[in-house]
């Protein structure tokens, strides 16, 4: 759909109270969206179809998004039809990758209750992530070394079961805000049930985080029961991590070509970070 299109699409929307106004977002990968005021209020919109390459489907985003909200996590969601999610506008910043670090007392509260609370108030079919099956689909999608499928084999080994979980999945600095008051965790494109491993490896990878910080980490998530095998079983996890993150860049610049995202800069980024993770 032309831009032109799009936008006297969501000026038409029902779930204004009057004439809207429009103003473009930045900072998405895969999906346009706009802040809206009507006059009343400011909203957010996001706009985006379905994108099964990343294993993405919008029904289940809502879904995901109405029950973080219910579970006191992310801003309501006012308003959805195919391709368009409406939800309150929330006044604050969004993290930088040293946020992540530097908030993990006040982080590791919400990931908590996430895991603890979403999946008691999500509806319809149940979606799952295993960051291993994603690599293996990935690697075969892009015709990708054959290596990663061993890599991804070696490193689904060293992990140890866990309690099925409802997982945030994206835990990307942008995917936090701050409004001076509480934290936000927003964008639930891949929230599904999984294990806690990912989300905590996913924080770490996506924060650069020391090993000292990964102890920090697993010992304020684990209350300080961390026995040597989890140790292995998360740093197995956070280099798939930023494996799977890499790979969705790769898959990214071929299927989806957002315009202002640099593609390759993040796979050529997150492929460092897997190297020197697998070295560690």
């Amino acid at each position: 759909m032309r831009k032109d299109d799009l936008e006297s699409r969501l000026a038409h929307l029902p779930c204004w109270r009057g004439p809207v106004t429009l103003a473009p977002l930045k900072g998405g990968l895969t999906n346009l969206s706009y802040l809206a005021d009507d006059g009343r209020e400011k909203f957010v919109v996001r706009c985006g179809a379905d994108i099964p390459v990343h294993h993405v489907f919008r029904d289940r985003e809502r879904a995901a998004s109405v029950a973080a909200f219910e579970a006191g996590l992310s801003p309501e969601v006012i308003y959805a039809e195919p391709g368009i999610m409406v939800l309150r506008f929330i006044d604050g910043c969004t993290f930088s990758e040293a946020d992540l670090a530097t908030h993990l007392g006040r982080i590791v509260p919400l990931l908590k209750t996430c895991h603890a609370e979403v999946g008691r108030r999500v509806r319809g079919p149940a979606n799952a992530f295993w960051v291993f099956h994603v690599i293996r689909d990935y690697v075969r999608l892009l015709g990708a070394d054959p290596w990663y499928l061993t890599v991804a084999d070696d490193l689904e080994q060293a992990q140890v079961s866990l309690p099925v979980v409802f997982g945030h999945h994206d835990l990307l600095p942008g995917n936090f805000m701050d409004d001076g008051k509480r934290l936000w965790l927003i964008d639930w494109e891949y929230g599904a049930f999984g294990t806690a491993m990912f989300d905590l490896a996913n924080l770490s990878s996506n924060g650069g985080f020391s090993a000292t910080q990964d102890a920090a980490l697993l010992d304020a998530y684990f209350e300080g029961k961390v026995p040597d095998d989890l140790h292995r079983a998360f740093d197995a996890m956070k280099s798939a991590s930023a494996l799977r993150e890499a790979l969705w860049a790769m898959v990214s610049d071929v299927h989806l070509k957002t315009p202002g995202v640099d593609y390759a800069a993040h796979a050529r980024d997150y492929l460092r970070r897997f190297e020197q993770l697998m070295a560690r």
